[in-house]
């Protein structure tokens, strides 16, 4: 199978979404519409290096597809990162920037015929972002999705008023951000501190289902998909094997 030819992007706008984070748009000028599956993602070209493998950085779409030719990124300043530094510092509206995609496998399942754990930290939550919007707006018949965001402190929280408003809207829908590094003085129970596994893990539970058995047939029927680094993945996928889910039920996207 032969790769997607590159084409030219257009940055149409930029906008911080928090300390160390920016949004970008980018539009496909040539085409009329930009067609994605959710969860998919593009490959940038940037001018970091002569080689081109070392130039290259891949970032997962976080707009939904809409029929226009813009989409939209979400991208977080690595401390040393070569491609996010020259992001941040070199491009600006107007610019343009090659790109090839859309690429990637790390899709909706097909019917969604049972709950879906979104499991993400930082910039992770993107492809979740577009599949959640993409599945309300089309009436895209599903079980409950559980959206969990883990981030440092409230400062970090991408798209924080969006999907809680989302969630308020959409009883089938759950957003459930939880901060590592935060300290709530006045114990609001609306605000989640920890980690992501506490959260995924608790709801099974609430639900009916034996923790730490090996029986599946005591398990709710679930979907799991993970997003974000490496450390993140690998205690998830390990946590929700010793519930006793088949790993054919994980699917991740490793950022890093």
């Amino acid at each position: 199978m032969s790769l997607l030819p590159w084409q030219t992007g257009k940055v149409i706008r930029i906008v911080n979404e928090t300390s160390n984070t920016r949004r970008y748009w980018i539009e496909v000028p040539e085409m009329k519409s930009f067609d994605f599956e959710p969860g998919q993602f593009v490959t940038l070209d940037l001018p970091i290096h002569e080689k081109p493998a070392r130039r290259q950085r891949s970032y997962s779409i976080s707009s939904w597809p809409d029929g226009t030719n813009v989409f939209e990124l979400v991208i977080v300043l690595l401390e040393g990162g070569a491609g996010t530094t020259w992001l941040f510092n070199e491009v600006k509206e107007g610019d343009e920037l090659p790109f090839r995609g859309p690429l990637g496998k790390f899709t909706l399942p097909e019917p969604i015929d049972r709950d879906l754990f979104f499991i993400c930290t930082g910039t992770g939550i993107a492809p979740f972002r577009s599949m959640t919007h993409h599945i309300l707006n089309h009436n895209i018949s599903h079980q409950n999705i559980y959206l969990i965001f883990g981030c440092r402190k409230l400062g970090d929280t991408l798209y924080g008023k969006e999907l809680q408003e989302l969630s308020q809207k959409v009883t089938s829908f759950q957003y459930i951000p939880t901060y590592s590094r935060e300290v709530v003085e006045n114990q609001d129970h609306l605000i989640r501190t920890g980690y992501v596994h506490t959260i995924y893990e608790e709801i099974i539970q609430s639900n009916g289902s034996n923790m730490g058995t090996s029986d599946p047939t005591s398990l709710r029927p679930a979907y799991f998909y993970l997003c974000g680094w490496k450390n993140m993945i690998d205690e998830a996928k390990q946590r929700i094997q010793a519930l006793g889910y088949d790993r054919k039920l994980i699917h991740q996207e490793l950022y890093g």
